[in-house]
Order: C-alpha cells, then structure tokens, then sequence
C-alpha cells in the first residue's frame, strides 16, 4: 500500500467533486455517494489503481478524527434551550428505542444466520444501531424541517453511538477473553464508567475551553482565523482525555461540543463554518475509504441472508422500535415515520468495525457480521442520501408552522 497514491488520489477527487457538487446535489447526489463509489472504482475490485489493508492504522485514525469532529460540531450546533423543551423524544429514541433495536436485530440475526454463536449476533446487532447525521444532512440542517425534529435526530445520532461504543467494547471483550458467562455483570460497570466519565470530562473541557475562548475574543487576544481551530482542538482534546480517564471519547466530544456550542455564540458560528469545510472533508475521506477498503473486501461473503438482514436492518430493524418508542409523544404518524426512517448507518459503523477487525482478528463467523454491516451501510449511503432531501422538502411543507 502506497499511502501517498492514496492522498494523491483523494486530492483528485476533492477537485472533481468541489467543481460539480452544487450540480449532483440538485439530483440528489451527495458526497458521501460519489466519495464511497470512486473509492470502490480506485479498488482492486475495480480499476485497481491502489488498495489499502482496512486495519491500518492510518485508516482507523482518519475514521476516528471524522467522527469525533462530526459529534462534536453536531453537538455545538444543537439549541439547548430548545432541548429543554423537548428533551422527551431524544429520551424516548435513546431508552426505549434502542435497546429496541439492539433486541430485535439479535433476534432476526439469530434467525437468519443460526449456525453462529448468539454473541457473535448480538454484536452484529450493537454495530448496526448508532446513527449518522451525516448521511441525512439536509435533515438536520434544512430549516423546514420543525426545530424539535432536527434537535432529536441530531441528539440521537450523537449520543447513541456513544452509548453502544462501550458495550461493542464490553462484547468483543467477551469473545477474545471467551467470557461468556450469564452471571458476568462487570460489564454494566464498565459501561456506566465510559458514560459518566465521558460526560464529565467533556463537560469541563467544554467549560473551560468556552470560558478561556470567550475572554480570548472578549479581550482581542486571538486571530480570526485561529476561532475556527480552537474548538475543533477541545474536541480532539476532550476525546483523548476521556479515553485516558477510563471514560468513553466520543461522548466526551459530544458534551463539550454541547456546551461550547450554546455558551459562545461565535464559536458556535466558527464550528459551523469548520464543519462545513475541513469536518466535511474528513467525512468525505471515511466514505472513499470504505469504498476503497471495506466493499471489495466483503462482497464474496454477500449472501441472500446477508441482504436480507441488511434490507431489514434500515427498515423493520429500525423503524418499528423507533415508531414504538414514541408511542405517546404528540408527534403525528408522519413525524413518527420521518424521525424513524432517518436513522442511515456510517461513521460510527464503519469505526467499530476497524476496532472490532483489530482485537478479534479472524475468527469464525465474523466475515458474515463483517459483511451485513458493509452491505448495511453501502445501501443506507444511498437510500438515506437519495430522500434526506425530497422527504425533508415534502415533511417540511407539511409541517412549515411548527416549531
């Protein structure tokens, strides 16, 4: 593998796709879609012009930095007030809805594939249900869309991957160590510990760093240009720390994110112009990467049950606890539908997966759950990237007078 062909190649398509993005967006044709396709074009799949091994080490870091600047950037974006307000349907998404979908996509796995172990199934479950915002961007960012349906997308996609990160962690654990016993509950501990102490530690970087940035720009100490890199280092900062404190790195980017973004109004104005900039251009490197890396690896193992499961994992899988879960809100059933069909499969995916390739290596069965997920999340970056802006356009005039 020849990491500079690689780069080279990345920068060619930045051009190719920079020129022309405003034209394929008026058919629909997102980035993380041209990106994932010339990534599978530039494999040996395809024209062969360079491959990359998909645990290697770069691959995981790029991945990684994409995901805690889109959680981040996510995060400082929400309206906190308006969280408040509404902070019920998140609560519902994230508590009911779920653990929901972890449950019943272990079930249909057990079913479709019953020749492998049940723990093995139910990671395969833990590693298709975080969300990713970014695959449905218009959903978040369109303001015809009602405010407390953006805010409850975009807070279950950033808190639920955090959420499953530690128990994905606390399975793989399970199947390298052979830990397989009913009785083991360490787990639950370890799980509370990555929250609690992601949160906390995101929470003080988010404070201080809100508190010095603040006092910075109040007192003319820093360069324009320099607003736009500070917070994006809190994040990356914020995440290392946790990870460091026994806590889990992505909810740590996601609260100081949080509280960055509704404590300085012009911070929160430079993390929107950086996420839409340099944090897009993370983003778009993960999907070429995919392409690149993940699909030719794994389309011989593609099975009928492999698509199957796929299918029904970005719809039955999803949506039925999601429309569950909100059963008493006064949401209406177009709502209900809208919130539960916008949950595409990505980064964080696509993340756990390198992380789970890393410690578990190759064990039986695991190039089945290898490739649902890579199925999963190529048909959700065009099935969610094709509608995120038709149905927000038809969802928003629907409901143009809500809040």
């Amino acid at each position: 593998m020849d990491e500079h062909v690689v780069i080279l190649i990345i920068a060619l398509i930045v051009l190719f796709y920079g020129f022309i993005s405003k034209k394929l967006a008026q058919f629909d044709i997102s980035g993380p879609m041209v990106f994932t396709v010339l990534g599978l074009i530039c494999s040996p799949f395809g024209l062969g012009i360079t491959a990359v091994e998909v645990d290697a080490e770069f691959v995981t870091v790029l991945v990684e930095i994409a995901l805690v600047l889109v959680l981040f950037s996510d995060a400082a974006l929400l309206d906190l007030k308006l969280l408040r307000r509404s902070w019920h349907i998140p609560a519902r998404l994230l508590f009911i809805g779920l653990p929901l979908t972890i449950i019943a996509g272990t079930a249909v796995a057990v079913w479709l594939f019953p020749d492998q172990p049940i723990i093995y199934m139910v990671l395969l479950a833990l590693l298709l249900t975080p969300t990713d915002a970014a695959l449905g961007k218009a959903v978040v960012s369109d303001l015809k869309v009602p405010n407390m349906i953006r805010s409850s997308i975009n807070v279950e996609s950033g808190l639920n991957d955090g959420i499953v990160f530690p128990i994905v962690l606390t399975v793989v654990a399970l199947i390298t160590s052979g830990l397989t016993k009913a009785n083991d509950y360490s787990w639950i501990w370890y799980v509370a510990e990555q929250i609690v102490f992601g949160m906390l530690v995101g929470g003080i970087v988010g404070y201080l760093g809100a508190k010095l940035l603040n006092k910075a720009i109040e007192h003319n100490w820093i360069e324009e240009s320099y607003q736009n890199l500070i917070p994006i280092a809190l994040a990356i900062l914020g995440f290392y720390l946790a990870e460091a404190l026994l806590g889990n790195g992505f909810i740590a980017a996601f609260f100081a994110g949080l509280y960055i973004g509704n404590t300085s109004k012009q911070a929160r104005a430079h993390i929107e112009e950086f996420a839409e900039s340099e944090g897009e251009l993370f983003i778009l490197i993960s999907f070429f990467l995919f392409g690149l890396a993940f699909v030719p690896l794994t389309l011989h193992d593609i099975s009928v049950n492999v698509v199957i499961y796929a299918l029904l994992s970005l719809t039955v899988l999803r949506m039925l606890p999601v429309m569950i879960s909100l059963i008493g809100t006064n949401l209406d059933f177009a709502s209900r539908v809208f919130i539960a069909w916008f949950g595409p499969r990505g980064i964080a995916s696509i993340l756990y997966v390198l992380i789970v390739a890393h410690n578990v290596g190759d064990i039986g069965g695991f190039d089945i759950v290898y490739a649902v997920v890579t199925l999963t999340i190529l048909m959700s970056i065009f099935a969610h990237g094709f509608t995120a802006q038709p149905f927000s356009n038809l969802y928003g005039k629907s409901h143009r007078d809500r809040p």
